[in-house]
């Protein structure tokens, strides 16, 4: 996923997560929102990738900065657990969804 590697490490603005009406433009949704974060925590956004409402990302901060991300689908059983992506959906997601996902991380990495 070399295409958000250049994320990492960059400090997430909480002002900006909280813009929904933003968010939207990029078809990205807050699913979790802790506010305010801990040194180490995670948020949940959910994005729409063929339709499927159960498609999501986590992004894991410390100390408000991005340390990791994980794309996924949201278990139908138990909401709480995130499926990874196998690779190939993750290269099919990242082409078709790629350029506003980077946009969003600039938006929420400013």
């Amino acid at each position: 996923m070399e295409l958000l590697r250049k994320y990492i490490d960059r400090e997430l603005n909480l002002k900006h997560v909280k813009d929904t009406d933003m968010l939207t433009k990029y078809g990205i949704t807050c699913r979790h929102l802790p506010d305010p974060p801990e040194v180490f925590d995670e948020f949940e956004f959910g994005i729409d990738f063929y339709g499927s409402q159960d498609a999501a990302f986590v992004v894991t901060v410390e100390k408000m900065r991005i340390v990791r991300m994980l794309f996924g689908f949201l278990d139908s059983d138990n909401p709480d657990i995130l499926r990874p992506l196998p690779e190939e959906r993750l290269e099919l997601l990242v082409k078709e969804r790629g350029r506003e996902l980077q946009e969003f991380f600039d938006f929420i990495s400013q």
